[in-house]
């Protein structure tokens, strides 16, 4: 388990990889609490370092009259198997309000395809109890059904370990090793001590018998764990792991088909739409310059096979003209002479000369990314035409991971080691951005603390570890992954706090990683603006009609900017 389980876990899956790989491990399992939020993070350093990746999650899970049932672990062995616990968690997660889940035994009545199911019991859970878990599972996943064993040095090891044997023998089912980590090295221990109270939103001292005992929730080397466990339970972790063959690779993303009439392709419908665009924008004739320019970004479009995107985009944008609704394209989208026939941007290339290479280029092979801004008081239309168009089992916002900040580290754990709030709150507020990760120790001094005193430095310790941790997740500014299939099976997806809105658990950075497409659907107040201005120059003669007829060259503008007469002017206006 990551930090990705919020709050449940004090490392990051990149430490945590990295540590299997320095100890001599050829697999490592990456099981966050019903999420695959970090799995990507993980992808890449496993990529990195040559380390086995094994995808799964781990859920508490209720039964049918909402009570407590099981705690399990689900290992992906196939691509079906990704699917099916994505979907699965998208169900658990769509269930609840935002930040929490809610899984039924219903929902595994269907046992999921490709999946290792491992049955985890606790202490608490009585033989009977465990039992008719056991018996409730096996028939559904047959030889894919495991009870987890994690010996954590508590003093009942061995009994633990024999009732686990013997629950084993009755049932029929064999035992494997599970590590229940929850940080790379043991010197997290107070760090995770710390998450443990901030989720509980008390103090440390009040909530002792929460705590684990030691610090043996850590990756152990392969040696402890040969001296502390059977070695048919080491065995049977590596005979799991070794079917489970499942690769984030894997993943093929699709944009819609729908947005090609009469069967058409995408590269032939793409092109019938620019040419026709130009027409429209050229009505006097296509400058050669600017033919050139399309056809040359037409057959690089091609060959990198993203007609699909572009056509998606230009659907928005269609929808949001023919409502009136005014709208642009951002960014290096002003390069494109086929953006510009689309009516995505409104940069003409006629007019200035363009360079597609800084927008969609071979040489550094990166997903192209148009931002389109529209009116800030219509975005919201467009956003419902895109559920509206394909549903929420297809589209939803990418997510934004908010992480802790020096401020927020120290107001959080100053709670949970019971530092005063008032005086958080003076030594939050007094921290600068060019201080690091720690308070400037004069400006402390000057607030009447010592920073050598031993539990002012364990919060600055503390805290100085805790930045840059996951806090939660929330959505993307406007960016939007459409896909063409089920996007729960490539992605798992749960609710915001905005109502009739969905957000995938994979973050910008994320899906750049993956090479995955968005298009971010974003709102600019000034495009309001620009609209009630229009609005109330209709009744002039020859005044601009829409964006487009504004002179783009106006010497009283620049004029107006020299004098640093700037007030109300977009961009530049302080």
């Amino acid at each position: 388990m990551s930090n990705f389980s919020f709050l449940q876990a004090a490392s990051h899956p990149e430490e945590l990889l990295q540590k299997a790989h320095d100890m001599g491990y050829m697999h490592i399992a990456m099981t966050d609490e019903c999420s695959l939020a970090g799995i990507v993070r993980a992808h890449q350093r496993a990529k990195d370092i040559g380390l086995h990746l094994i995808i799964g999650s781990q859920f508490n899970v209720c039964d049918d009259e909402g009570q407590p049932w099981a705690r399990m672990l689900m290992l992906v062995r196939n691509r079906s198997g990704y699917a099916a616990l994505s979907t699965l968690i998208t169900h658990a997660r769509r269930r609840a309000d935002k930040g929490f889940y809610e899984l039924r035994r219903r929902d595994l009545a269907d046992a999921l395809p490709g999946v290792t199911c491992i049955l985890l019991p606790t202490p608490e859970d009585s033989p009977l109890h465990t039992g008719n878990a056991i018996a409730w599972l096996k028939p559904r996943y047959i030889s894919r059904l495991w009870l987890g064993c994690s010996l954590l040095q508590n003093g009942f090891d061995e009994s633990w370990l024999s009732h686990l044997q013997t629950l084993g023998a009755i049932h029929g089912i064999g035992l494997t090793f599970t590590g229940d980590v929850r940080m790379h090295c043991p010197q997290r221990k107070p760090l995770l001590d710390t998450l443990t109270a901030i989720s509980l939103r008390a103090a440390l001292s009040d909530i002792t018998g929460a705590l684990a005992p030691n610090a043996n929730q850590c990756i152990h080397t392969p040696q402890w764990l040969r001296l502390h466990y059977p070695v048919e339970l080491l065995e049977s972790s590596l005979k799991i792991a070794q079917q489970c063959t499942f690769s984030l690779d894997e993943l093929r993303y699709e944009y819609p088909d729908e947005i090609c009439p009469g069967g058409m392709q995408p590269a032939d419908y793409l092109a019938a739409c620019t040419w026709q665009g130009a027409r429209q924008r050229f009505p006097h004739g296509i400058p050669l310059d600017v033919e050139n320019q399309i056809r040359h970004e037409l057959q690089l479009i091609s060959e990198l096979r993203y007609e699909a995107y572009f056509l998606t985009v230009h659907d928005i944008v269609s929808f949001a003209r023919a409502r009136g609704i005014l709208c642009q394209g951002r960014g290096s989208a002003a390069n494109s002479a086929v953006c510009y026939c689309l009516g995505i941007t409104e940069v003409d290339p006629a007019r200035m000369s363009v360079l597609f290479e800084r927008f969609i280029s071979r040489e550094r092979n990166e997903p192209p990314d148009i931002d389109v801004d529209f009116e800030h008081q219509r975005r919201d239309e467009v956003i419902r035409y895109i559920y509206d168009k394909y549903g929420a089992d297809r589209a939803a916002l990418a997510a934004a991971l908010i992480t802790y900040h020096p401020r927020s580290a120290l107001r959080d754990a100053a709670r949970a080691l019971g530092i005063a709030p008032e005086l958080a709150d003076r030594v939050a507020k007094d921290h600068q951005s060019w201080d690091g990760k720690q308070p400037n120790p004069q400006r402390l001094a000057a607030l009447g603390l010592n920073p050598d005193d031993p539990a002012i430095a364990q919060w600055l310790d503390i805290s100085s570890q805790l930045i840059g941790f996951p806090r939660h997740l929330t959505q993307h500014s406007g960016g939007f992954v459409i896909a063409r299939g089920l996007l729960k099976e490539l992605v798992p997806i749960e609710n915001t706090a905005m109502a009739h809105r969905t957000v995938i658990q994979w973050d910008k950075d994320d899906l750049d990683a993956l090479g995955l497409l968005k298009v971010d659907i974003l709102a600019l107040g000034m495009l309001s603006a620009i609209r009630h201005a229009l609005d109330a120059l209709r009744h002039k003669p020859d005044a601009p009609l829409r964006m487009q007829d504004i002179p783009p060259e106006d010497s009283q503008t620049y004029d107006m900017i020299s004098r640093a007469d700037t007030i109300g002017v977009f961009q530049i206006e302080s």
